[in-house]
């Protein structure tokens, strides 16, 4: 076979996790394209075929799709009438519209999986003050948490409200119009998460279920696998997820989110994509989340979902008080050479992900230390 008889990949998104998508691309020989808002956007600096555009826009959308074999995301922001309009163009969209709006709008996405019998926290669609009040008085402790049912993402669009101050906790949404979801604060140990991919010819692969650890809604730390789970409890959240991704019938890879309680898993949220959780899979399993989702679009045979060693520990680097990353950088790389450090290209901002860091082996504590003092000499916090 000659370069031109291998696949083009369309990703509508240019951020970090299209950027990750660019070495498994290249070792597959397959071609990717990019949908990116600006010239400079994380994967626009190491993927030559970029179309600079707006992705809210369908002539943009159609253009862009015309000289690729499959379209994929990097998010899940494109308006679901113009995934349609291209599946309708006869455009190969994955994962379809479908099942991409289960990780657009919340509201559809836990009338699905309760409709499917998967276990969630309990749930209402409210869109007034009365029916948030309404909800509130049916918990024990008159608290609840309020989402935007499409945008929001790093705890954005997620607001904790409580009886007697739920008008003006959510006076601004409600005024929006929007129907809102409002959920029950569950009492979890810790949060965990499973990756699931799915080809179209029904092929699925589940990966070891891992521990993440948020801070004010983003990501920190992921541990694979959760540290201390049974097998049964293991079992039970890769079963649900394989569930979902059957049911929903997902192309690609999916991210399943769960509340680990004392009842059992609760779904808290899905992603259709790559994600966060599934970054520790570059270094620390046999094949990427990000090779696997390629493969999956494409219906390509899966990879191996193993792991290559005991544990993994990835640590999100957030922007600090480092504006220049590259001497904190060579330093890390210095000091422990078995780290392996991802940058993403990004602008140094506070709170912002800009990178990640992992280290795989046998010895857990050992590996959150090293991986951790990375991330904090990387944001300014460590000094040696």
């Amino acid at each position: 076979m000659t370069s031109s008889d291998f696949p083009t990949v369309g990703i509508v998104g240019a951020g970090q996790l299209a950027r990750m998508s660019a070495p498994p691309a290249i070792g597959l020989g397959v071609r990717l394209r990019v949908l990116a808002e600006r010239s400079d956007d994380p994967a626009a600096q190491v993927i030559p075929d970029v179309t600079v555009g707006d992705y809210r826009d369908l002539a943009t959308l159609r253009a862009f799709a015309a000289g690729c074999d499959v379209v994929t995301f990097d998010h899940e922001h494109v308006p679901t009438e113009h995934l349609q309009a291209l599946e309708a163009d006869g455009v190969k969209v994955r994962p379809g519209s479908a099942a991409l709006v289960h990780g657009q709008d919340k509201l559809v996405m836990r009338e699905r999986l309760t409709a499917i019998g998967v276990p969630v926290p309990r749930w209402a669609q409210v869109s007034s003050a009365a029916d948030l009040a309404g909800f509130l008085a049916t918990t024990g402790g008159g608290t609840a948490v309020l989402k935007t049912a499409r945008g929001g993402y790093d705890g954005k669009g997620v607001r904790v409200v409580r009886a007697g101050a739920a008008g003006a906790d959510a006076a601004d949404w409600l005024a929006a119009g929007a129907p809102l979801l409002v959920e029950e604060l569950v009492d979890f140990g810790r949060e965990l998460a499973v990756l699931v991919a799915r080809s179209p010819s029904g092929q699925a692969v589940v990966y070891p279920v891992v521990e993440s650890v948020q801070v004010d809604g983003v990501c920190r730390e992921v541990y694979a696998p959760a540290p201390g789970i049974g097998e049964d409890h293991a079992l039970a959240a890769q079963e649900a997820a394989l569930r979902i991704a059957q049911a929903l019938e997902i192309t690609g890879l999916m991210a399943v989110e769960l509340f680990d309680t004392a009842a059992g898993v609760l779904v808290n949220e899905l992603a259709l994509r790559p994600h966060n959780t599934g970054h520790w899979t570059i270094d620390g399993a046999v094949t990427s989340q990000f090779e696997q989702h390629l493969r999956a679009v494409l219906d390509l045979p899966l990879g191996s979902p193993a792991p290559v060693a005991d544990h993994a520990v990835m640590v999100n680097v957030l922007g600090g008080d480092l504006a220049d990353l590259y001497p904190a950088y060579l330093h890390c790389m210095a000091r422990d050479p078995g780290l392996k450090i991802h940058v993403y290209g990004k602008q140094v901002r506070p709170g912002r992900k800009v990178g990640h860091v992992t280290v795989v082996g046998d010895d857990l504590a050992d590996l959150q230390e090293r991986a951790r003092h990375a991330a904090a000499y990387l944001r300014g916090d460590a000094d040696e």
